[in-house]
């Protein structure tokens, strides 16, 4: 009995300690709760889809076209007869599936860049944070608009091309992390130690800098889907009937004055909710990463 009891004690502060932390997590940062429960939801949608949607996403139903949400459609049919509760779950798949690889592409290309170049510094520097600061004076639409539409529109030129483009900004935020830290004595004891510069920049240097990054990538998953979603609508990117959130808005804005509101104000709904979501992430996780903002809300 004394030795259950023990045991019983010892477990007690664990689970306390974890609560606690959750709820000093919760408090520290309520827009990162708020953005994570949003977040959980679309990916509990993408995942469950099948149980979820009633129909088929891209079954027609001719003799239903811009049907009026009832308790068969319960956001209505689209110009094609396609039930858009259905089109807009199934959406939430397309909207992940570009948001995460892009925000990988662009932490693969732009992290090692930004440590490279942060240690290094030099001339090869100035030159890459000029070519980056040259590709900032021109709109992301603009350029992702004229590479999308000269390459193809498809879902993999959309990843691509976006992934590519957004990799400048976790360069500079590493390179900034690693201006800050390449003097510290850990550093310059690893030089010492005669340590390669990749095991210095990959071991050492990395896991200080990449907390920065990681804040901003729910802030650039948000920027991929509104910039993919963009493109659809523009129709450069994802084509119907593909269903994607950005070409159903694109399919239902026409109906918009002749009284079909359904069709495209579903999927802007889930549009905004999504890219709301993330931004209140990243803005959560900025909060509990920056020592500076840690700091602040004490």
């Amino acid at each position: 009995m004394s030795g259950a009891a023990e045991s019983a004690r010892i477990a007690l502060p664990a689970s306390g300690g974890a609560l606690a932390h959750v709820i000093g997590v919760a408090r520290r940062s309520p827009t990162f709760v708020i953005g994570a429960a949003i977040i959980l939801a679309f990916a509990a949608l993408a995942v469950f889809h099948p149980w979820l949607m009633p129909h088929d996403p891209v079954r027609a139903f001719p003799t239903q076209v811009l049907h009026a949400p009832d308790a068969q459609f319960w956001f209505g049919t689209d110009s094609n007869g396609m039930d858009v509760f259905s089109r807009v779950i199934y959406g939430a798949i397309y909207a992940f599936a570009i948001a995460a690889p892009v925000v990988v592409i662009g932490m693969a290309i732009g992290v090692p860049i930004g440590l490279f170049t942060g240690y290094r510094g030099g001339w090869l520097d100035e030159i890459v944070m000029r070519f980056f600061d040259a590709l900032r004076v021109f709109p992301s639409i603009i350029l992702a608009l004229a590479v999308v539409a000269a390459a193809g529109p498809s879902l993999l030129n959309v990843i691509l091309v976006l992934g590519i483009l957004d990799s400048p900004v976790y360069a500079r935020v590493v390179r900034a992390e690693v201006l800050a830290l390449r003097a510290n004595a850990y550093v310059e004891s690893a030089v010492a130690a005669g340590n390669p510069t990749w095991r210095i920049l990959f071991v050492h240097l990395m896991p200080n800098a990449l907390q920065g990054a990681m804040a901003q990538s729910a802030v650039r998953a948000a920027w991929a889907v509104r910039i993919s979603a963009t493109l659809a609508f523009l129709g450069v990117g994802i084509q119907p009937p593909t269903p994607e959130w950005g070409a159903m808005i694109r399919q239902g804005a026409e109906y918009m004055v002749t009284g079909q509101w359904w069709v495209g104000i579903f999927p802007g709904a889930a549009l905004i909710a999504l890219v709301l979501g993330l931004n209140m992430l990243g803005d959560g996780l900025q909060d509990l990463l920056d020592p500076r903002r840690k700091a602040a809300t004490r």
